[in-house]
């Protein structure tokens, strides 16, 4: 069987083509079935449906202004959960898809990977295509994703869960998009989180002549906003600098900086399946690193064989590292 290696020209070639793939994958709910919340409204949420069957999974179901249908928050709970102690929390994003792609770290055994460990996990709906971003226009309603995470979303979890709510007990990480929006918001929030992962998350929305940005624009357009753009055409120059993590390097100054990406050119070798994002994760993250360096602020950059991929071995030696930097349960 012949191999075939994805190049970045082709990848920058290839840009609107990506929509079909973000918009595929899907998932069935821990649990669809209206509840009666033991847990208050706060911060602007109303919850509409929740479950706490599970002894560690609980869902929720939330109506926000914010965003023009009812997001879902799956909270993982430590073993072992004791409301008299106070834990610090890790929020967790997914990448592009489905929206119910916030039930991926479920399929992935985050529950598995996190055993023992006393840590609040957090993971958000994040949309198929929201970019974790507040967008320039939208024909379908309010998609104002970094408002309810960050607004929303934060202050409700400090004020439902005995948690740590400042800086140094929260942490903030993804994959691919939702990699991407870890970094995001550290760049934007750094008030609110001391540490970052990016797992095959991209860093810079203007590497290799923007191909994220446009990536970004693109599939927002045809799976999220209904025609409009996460960041306008053309472009909102003001808003592409602020959300954009490689132009923010200050931001993550004193912060754990954790990045991974894949060296692999398939996402299956097996099938021999191409993985065009790789091809520009890699060298945007490396990218981004070489800023770092350059700006003298400490990370960890970890490279697999693999391609656009969670590394199972980098994610949980990621999760213990967050573990020992914050602020310790008590």
């Amino acid at each position: 069987m012949s191999k075939f290696r994805p190049t970045r020209r082709g990848v920058l070639k290839a840009v609107a083509a990506v929509t079909a793939a973000l918009a595929v994958s899907g998932g069935t709910l821990i649990a669809t079935a209206p509840a009666a919340s033991a847990v208050e409204d706060a911060a602007g949420l109303h919850i509409v449906e929740s479950n706490d069957g599970d002894p560690r999974m609980k869902y929720y179901r939330f109506d926000t202004p914010e965003i023009g249908w009812d997001p879902a928050v799956n909270v993982l709970l430590p073993d072992g959960y004791d409301p008299g102690r106070r834990y610090p929390v890790l929020y967790l994003f997914h990448g592009g898809g489905s929206d119910q792609n916030f039930m991926a770290w479920d399929r992935m055994g985050i529950r598995q990977m996190s055993a023992g460990k006393d840590i609040i996990i957090v993971m958000p709906d994040g949309g198929p295509a929201g970019w974790y971003s507040n967008p320039v226009s939208s024909n379908v309603g309010p998609r104002n994703w970094e408002n309810f995470h960050i607004n929303q979303l934060v202050p409700w979890v400090d004020a439902n869960f005995p948690t740590y709510a400042e800086a140094d007990g929260r942490a903030v990480a993804g994959f691919s998009m939702g990699g991407f929006g870890a970094l995001k918001y550290m760049a934007t929030h750094p008030d609110l989180f001391a540490s970052v992962s990016s797992h095959s998350g991209p860093a810079d929305l203007r590497h290799d002549f923007g191909a994220v940005g446009h990536w970004a624009n693109v599939s927002s357009a045809a799976v999220e906003l209904g025609g409009g753009t996460v960041f306008g055409v053309p472009w909102d120059e003001a808003k592409v600098s602020r959300d954009n993590p490689a132009e923010n390097i200050e931001s993550f100054r004193g912060k754990r900086i954790f990045l991974s990406a894949g060296t692999g050119p398939f996402r299956d070798a097996a099938k021999a399946i191409p993985d065009a994002n790789e091809v520009e994760v890699l060298p945007n993250q490396r990218a981004f690193r070489a800023r770092l360096d350059q700006a003298g602020i400490p990370h960890e950059g970890r490279e697999h064989g693999a391609g656009h991929e969670v590394d199972p071995k980098n994610f949980t030696d990621d999760l213990n590292g967050i573990i020992d930097w914050l602020r310790k349960a008590s």
